[in-house]
């Protein structure tokens, strides 16, 4: 019987030293050899062999020259291939990489679990990057002479061997090493600050996954996972339920009996907590009697990868926001590490430049702007401002983030402006979570005129949509500029620059289908913490105007623009045409998730292979074609300027017999538009209804 029809509902690093490194080995590299390079697969090392490695099933793989053409279906090996800069023989990707920074335009061959084996064999690889799991599909499609690298990181050592391995295989070994030494590094620096803090005062912390079927378990990860270590190397006492293993089930008395005193977890496992720990019995455990409930993104929880280091330090931070804080418990001292200039054609700005400092212990980083003579500012964080001399943005990493929300905006200044040598009276700061090498430059030039807009923008955990969002703290996403130009403004010219900036800045969210945190159907208009620095500026153009109809607005807009589109590609890897399994993931929509909410009483194998099913479809532009349409229209159906939906619903009727391959008298039911927007649900059950009908298992491997 067909799946929808039998289950029910009856409910309804330095990424400088890293570009050095890099290309000086290429460079070593290019005069060496030439020529494409060639694999074979050997049972053991052998000489002569330009690059030989050995990868996680035992196989040594021998190669003449790195690999140019890679997919790989590991989104782990492809982080760690975007951290060492050899991204460039990447040609296919799974759909969860979408997002990484410069990982637009590649060819998307599926998802983890549901890999296209006929699509990574069409993009001709001279290598794959697989899990052990895919090693039944690549067989059924892939030539036996297309090698096939096979990882999987069970282990925290296993993350570490394999940015070793990758950087051999890559011929970028110094980067790798750089790359591992970093994460060690940061490890080694909170092992020795939680050292400080007593056994007895350590945090019970437990991982929580999902729970069973039938609701009676939770699931977390075994004693011997990575993401077990992750917890111990944060200084959390994380559980041992005698059970390894990625996944492990929990009963309610396990779980009791070890109390956690902090639950973490990633993505849609909220949702699920939010089910399961509020049931009787489970709510009862300190963690969640206290709301100790913390989250983070998936692509940090879930991989023993390039950012293990970063994300141990911010999860650490998270248990022992307190000890942290505190400066006695500080190791390292607060000073400025490093300084890198940078170029504005201004002739009143004496000097620019990007400064790292240490900070509690952590990395920040500071755009700062001295100025030759003190100038007037207008700054939405703290109102117009005489006789500045220095302007900047300050960025802290993420273990500083809970610290400085306990500090307060006063005690920040206090805390920042010694360490960078600033004097409060005559400096100006704003302060983000977006980093400081992810800084946008954009000039805008008319006639005689000039306009600078620096920005750095981030929209990820922090976007809101102005007038429906509720305002609630979230960590830094942040949206801040500082607004230049070769003319003197007046008051009213800064003041009214802002309006016409933050108009730009609405325009690119807009344009980017950047989506609401706490209401994901919802357009963003910028995030909770967005600030503007409008400079008064010097020169003999002296200028009152700055609205959308003056010249100086429409530069300030376009200046904007740019540099807020470019600062979120930096930060956050989003760009216009990305995939569609990113943009419904965006609106809390990724497909699995929906088949569990649609029927949950399925069995799980069968819901994987129908979710299987239709990420596979999505893989065909006409479908996502259909789907993004969808989107488009329940926007706009949000904002009641569409009402009548039947020419969509035939289109979607004539996707869905296309699909089948025979015409259809209507859409099956599947996705309720009770749950989901009436465009959107549409949509799905169009592809549903003609996975369904043509036979569910059809094009599924």
């Amino acid at each position: 019987m067909r799946f929808f029809q039998k289950y029910t509902n009856p409910n309804g690093g330095n990424k400088f030293r890293l570009k050095v490194a890099r290309r000086l080995l290429l460079l070593c590299v290019i005069l060496a050899i030439t020529g494409r390079g060639l694999a074979v697969v050997a049972s053991a090392p052998e000489t002569g062999a330009l690059i030989t490695v050995s990868d996680d099933s035992g196989q040594w793989l021998k190669f003449t020259a790195p690999p140019q053409r890679v997919v790989c279906l590991s989104p782990t090996a492809t982080e760690i291939i975007f951290a060492l800069e050899a991204d460039k023989a990447l040609v296919g990707l799974t759909h969860h990489d979408g997002g990484l920074p410069g990982a637009a335009g590649r060819a998307v061959v599926g998802g983890f679990f549901s890999p296209d084996g006929r699509r990574v064999a069409d993009l001709k690889p001279d290598l794959v990057i697989a899990a052990p799991r895919h090693r039944e599909i690549l067989a059924r499609y892939l030539a036996a002479t297309v090698p096939v690298l096979y990882l999987r990181a069970q282990t925290m050592a296993d993350g570490f061997r394999h940015m070793e391995l990758l950087g051999e295989l890559f011929q970028c070994r110094p980067v790798a090493a750089v790359l591992a030494a970093e994460n060690r590094a940061q490890l080694q620096l909170v092992a020795r600050k939680v050292a400080k803090i007593p056994l007895e005062k350590r945090k019970r912390v437990l991982r929580f996954m999902r729970f069973s079927q039938d609701g009676e378990r939770l699931q977390t990860p075994g004693s011997d996972s990575f993401q077990t270590e992750l917890i111990r190397a944060a200084g959390g006492i994380a559980p041992d339920f005698g059970k390894t293993g990625a996944v492990v089930p929990v009963s309610l008395s396990e779980f009791r009996e070890f109390d956690p005193e902090v639950i973490y977890g990633c993505g849609g496992d909220r949702e699920a907590a939010d089910s399961l720990l509020t049931r009787a019995g489970w709510q009862e455990v300190t963690a969640v009697r206290e709301d100790r409930m913390l989250w983070f993104p998936c692509e940090l929880t879930c991989r023993a990868g390039a950012h293990m280091g970063y994300f141990v330090s911010w999860l650490a931070a998270r248990l022992y926001t307190a000890e942290f804080a505190r400066a006695e418990n500080e190791l390292l001292r607060r000073r400025v590490t490093a300084s890198r200039p940078l170029d504005l054609e201004l002739d009143y700005v004496r000097r620019i430049e990007i400064v790292e400092s240490t900070i509690h212990d952590f990395v920040n980083r500071s755009l700062l702007l001295e100025f030759s003579e003190p100038v007037s500012v207008v700054s939405t964080l703290e109102g117009q401002r005489d006789g500045i001399r220095v302007v900047g943005n300050h960025y802290s990493s993420a273990p500083c983030w809970p610290i400085n929300h306990g500090l307060g905006l006063s005690a920040l200044r206090r805390e920042t402006f010694p360490v960078l040598g600033l004097n409060e009276a005559d400096s100006s700061l704003l302060f983000t979570g977006a980093d400081m090498n992810n800084l946008a430059i954009k000039w805008e030039n008319y006639k005689d005129l000039k306009v600078c807009a620096l920005v750095t923008a981030g929209v990820r955990g922090n976007a809101l949509r102005m007038g429906r969002d509720t305002g609630f703290w979230y960590e830094p996403g942040t949206i801040n500029m500082i607004i230049l130009a070769n003319a003197e403004l007046s008051s009213r010219a800064m003041t009214r620059a802002i309006i016409s900036a933050t108009e730009a800045k609405s325009a690119v969210l807009q344009d980017l289908d950047v989506r609401s945190t706490p209401q994901p159907h919802l357009a963003a208009t910028g995030t909770g913490t967005d600030n503007i620095i409008v400079v008064s500026g010097r020169g003999e153009i002296k200028l009152e105007a700055t609205g959308g109809h003056s010249k100086m607005g429409e530069l300030i807009a376009r200046a904007v623009y740019a540099g807020v589109r470019e600062a979120i590609s930096k930060q956050n890897g989003l760009v216009g045409g990305r995939n569609i399994f990113l943009r419904l993931a965006e609106r809390d929509l990724a497909i699995f998730h929906l088949v569990r909410q649609a029927r949950p009483t399925a069995p799980l194998a069968a819901r994987q292979k129908f979710a299987a099913g239709l990420e596979l479809l999505l893989l065909e532009p006409a479908n996502a074609g259909l789907l993004e349409c969808a989107l488009a229209l329940a926007d706009a159906q949000e904002r009641g300027t569409v009402h009548d939906l039947s020419a969509f619903e035939a289109a979607c009727r004539a996707t869905a017999a296309r699909i089948a391959g025979r015409p259809l008298a209507q859409l099956m039911p599947v996705f309720s538009a009770n749950t989901l927007s009436e465009p959107i649900s549409l949509a799905l059950n169009a592809l549903a209804t003609g996975l369904e009908e043509r036979g569910g298992s059809d094009g599924i491997d």
